[in-house]
């Protein structure tokens, strides 16, 4: 596509401050790389995939709240990170992990370990444990 036609469709990217990478071909017919401030349908499929996450997430706190799941399960998804991704950060078996995704198995976590998985959750100790903060949270996809 030529570069005047790389599309610029509102969506979820910020003009100013995020945008596509694309590549066009210029005015001398040489492929350069441009801004593209988005696309319907791929602003589309972003909308549904962070409509997803924040699915996920939602019942991830629910399920904090009913005492059934752990925080870290709640982080975890609000990190958009599963098993396998905690599992290689922390060096921590998939086994463990999952156990821990458990309100009875997070209590007897070591401090050092909960350290560990709050500071690859980017959040503070007080934080991972604090169920009452994930109450208060108010998750929402802005359309």
């Amino acid at each position: 596509m030529k570069i005047d036609e790389v599309p610029q469709d509102k969506g979820y990217l910020v003009p100013g401050r995020v945008s596509d990478l694309s590549y066009a071909v210029d005015k001398d017919g040489k492929y350069t790389s441009t801004q593209s401030q988005g696309w319907k349908p791929k602003n589309d499929a972003m909308d549904l995939a962070w409509s997803l996450v924040y699915e996920k997430t939602e019942a991830a706190r629910q399920g904090v709240l009913s005492g059934k799941l752990s925080p870290l399960a709640f982080y975890m998804e609000l990190n958009i990170m599963d098993v396998s991704i905690l599992s290689g950060y922390t060096g921590l078996s998939k086994w463990k992990v999952r156990r821990h995704l458990k309100m009875k198995n997070f209590k007897k976590i070591p401090a050092k370990i909960l350290t560990q998985y709050a500071t690859i959750l980017n959040i503070s100790l007080e934080d991972l444990v604090n169920i009452d903060l994930i109450r208060e949270m108010k998750l929402k996809h802005e359309d």
